[in-house]
């Protein structure tokens, strides 16, 4: 049996978060199978084309096969997002957008959402062994500092890790939204530190990190041999290219001090770039214990 499984699933509420931000809830009996795995858990979901029904989206194990199957311009188109919340014991999903229009497949589906409209969500198998690779949060244990920074498209993913931090977590988590009006009501942890940051008023992600990081950071604070991080095509994180960004330490991989520090940026590419340049170039900071990832690219669209 795969790892990963399609679930077919159904909306059962929708939720309008914000302007930005709409949350809509799926269920089905199907995800009695689904394995949550908590932080930012990437899935993948299938989306019906326009005036489709459940009966195109593609199940069973052979499901790549399938859905690859399918003419381009017939495929039901696939995207990746993180899972806000699963509460297994009512066989439900949180799955939070971003509108932005009409044009893309997911932010149109979640504008249009209604109870009943099917979906398939490509997730873990519970009970498998695995290995999987689903989530990126992955701090050392020794990481005493953490620092999550994060735009709108990954607010859902930072959400979901600083609802489940432990008091004994001290962290600093930077969140840009469009607006004033798209500040999200979080559970906040005693320790965390929450900036919310909105576009509207001038305020950005890369200068703000900057500024908290010189009291959070003392220049050169990380030691040892460093592995230069790589993107699929070679280039080193300071080239982006027009491959996705996406380096990601696991455990093993990370050093530090006692009382080290970890870093958790996500977003758009650019960004992202930036403010791990600013960490591993201008404060020394061991590239092992950054987690740094390209949800989306400016002026860039996904395809299937």
């Amino acid at each position: 049996m795969p790892a990963y499984l399609p679930f077919a699933v159904r909306v059962s509420r929708v939720q309008r978060l914000s302007p930005t931000f709409v949350r809509v809830t799926v269920s089905g009996e199907s995800l009695a199978g689904f394995a949550g795995h908590g932080y930012d858990q990437r899935i993948n979901l299938i989306f019906p084309l326009p005036g489709e029904d459940a009966g195109t989206l593609p199940t069973g194990p052979d499901w790549v096969e399938r859905w690859q199957a399918v003419p381009v311009e017939r495929r039901p188109p696939l995207r990746t997002y993180t899972v806000r919340a699963f509460r297994p014991d009512r066989r439900e999903l949180d799955l939070d957008f971003v509108l932005h229009g009409v044009a893309g497949p997911a932010s149109r589906w979640a504008t249009e959402a209604r109870p009943g409209d099917p979906l398939t969500v490509i997730g873990p198998v519970a009970g498998h062994p695995g290995p999987f690779n689903d989530v990126a949060w992955a701090p050392p244990a020794h990481a005493g500092r953490l620092l999550l920074a994060a735009d709108e498209a990954a607010v859902p993913a930072a959400s979901a890790i600083v609802e489940m931090l432990g008091p004994h977590n001290r962290a600093t988590v930077v969140l840009e939204v469009p607006e004033p009006a798209d500040v999200l009501d979080l559970t906040v942890p005693d320790g965390v530190r929450l900036v919310w940051l909105a576009r509207s008023r001038g305020e950005r992600l890369g200068p703000v990190v900057r500024e908290l990081v010189a009291d959070l950071v003392p220049v050169a604070a990380a030691a040892g041999p460093a592995r230069e991080p790589r993107l699929a095509s070679g280039a080193t994180p300071e080239e982006p290219d027009e491959d996705d960004l996406w380096e990601v330490p696991t455990s093993e991989e990370t050093v530090g001090r006692p009382d080290g520090f970890y870093a958790w940026l996500a977003g758009e590419s650019g960004a992202v770039v930036g403010m791990r340049r600013h960490l591993v170039g201008e404060r020394g900071m061991d590239r092992r214990a950054v987690a740094f990832m390209g949800y989306w690219r400016r002026g860039r669209a996904q395809a299937n």
